[in-house]
């Protein structure tokens, strides 16, 4: 069964017609072509299918797109300039070599966004407990853990 939803993704205004179990992921992956938004699980145990909904990470496997209805996301390519610069979050990832393979990056630097937007100055190990939902498979998270405060004392 199709519904009708209307959100705004990336700042411009979305209208699609989704059946009522397609998860966000599927929606923002097939329909939108925004493949910064990643499979991993499925379960909303990796963190890689994170995007900003209203500003909160939220993993998207798990939440339905119909949810999404009157919504705004914001995935990892809503974040560049105009003309391709990387903001803030993603040079700091790149500064402190926080990326590897990239499959976890986008999740993370989303989590880090919402991070830096809370306002809020946080202690390591309150950093290590708010990405603990992101799995990397190759960094270690040390350079993930300095990207973030990076950002987070920079802002």
């Amino acid at each position: 069964m199709l519904q009708t939803i209307n959100l705004t993704v990336n700042g411009r205004p979305r209208e699609l017609a989704v059946d009522i179990r397609e998860s966000l992921t599927d929606t923002l992956r097939d329909r939108l072509g925004l493949t910064s938004v990643k499979k991993g699980c499925e379960v909303g145990e990796c963190g890689a299918c994170t995007v900003l909904l209203n500003g909160q990470a939220v993993n998207s496997c798990i939440y339905l797109a119909v949810w999404a209805d009157g919504k705004n996301v914001m995935t990892v390519e809503g974040l560049t300039g105009p003309n391709g610069e990387l903001n803030h979050v993603q040079q700091s990832f790149v500064d402190e070599a926080a990326v590897q393979c990239g499959f976890c990056t986008p999740g993370l630097i989303l989590t880090a966004v919402e991070l830096a937007g809370s306002g809020r100055r946080y202690t390591r190990e309150e950093l290590r407990r708010e990405i603990s939902g992101h799995l990397c498979r190759c960094t270690g998270y040390e350079n993930i853990l300095n990207a973030v405060e990076n950002v987070l004392n920079n802002a």
